[in-house]
């Protein structure tokens, strides 16, 4: 029997300019992630070959021009959750009692063109919905959209399917 240890983990600041007007949150980076310390890094990861259809760049390109392309299309990318413990890189294995959620206060008063929230997958817009939601004020004119997540643990939707569903992020940029 192989054990896996359950460690803290720490997510990455926002990627986000001044301008922003769609927000993408996952919950928390993987192992991958962490290692290279860069957004959606595990190789099997449809994010961003989804996001280049979507927004119209190279997959292939390095990962400073992605984020770039993405951020030239006013789109920013943040976890949900600032810490957390969690044995491997899946959403499931994240120890409920052990969340840090990020400061989206502090995030929506710096980005105040931010009118779309997009989830990548339902843990993301749960932990959303329960340790952030609560503490933002009520009468926000932002959008909410849970998408189908990238992650390869989420392989039975086919990729059509994904895509087709996060289209719907351009809508009204």
């Amino acid at each position: 029997m192989i054990a896996i240890a359950v460690v803290k983990v720490c997510g990455f600041p926002p990627i986000a300019a001044a301008n922003s007007r769609v927000l993408i949150l996952g919950t928390m980076p993987g192992k991958e992630s962490l290692r290279k310390q860069q957004y959606y890094a595990h190789p099997q990861n449809a994010f961003w070959k989804i996001a280049a259809e979507v927004f119209g760049f190279d997959a292939a390109s390095s990962y400073e021009s992605r984020v770039s392309s993405l951020a030239a299309s006013g789109v920013a990318i943040w976890d949900v959750l600032k810490s957390c413990t969690r044995e491997g890189s899946l959403d499931s294995h994240i120890e409920k009692g052990t969340v840090v959620p990020n400061d989206f206060f502090d995030f929506f008063e710096a980005h105040p063109h931010i009118h779309k929230v997009c989830f990548n997958g339902v843990a993301a817009e749960n932990f959303f919905k329960k340790q952030v939601r609560p503490l933002l004020a009520g009468g926000s004119k932002v959008e909410y959209l849970r998408l189908p997540s990238t992650s390869p643990a989420h392989a039975a939707i086919p990729y059509a399917e994904k895509l087709r569903a996060w289209h719907g992020i351009a809508n009204g940029i």
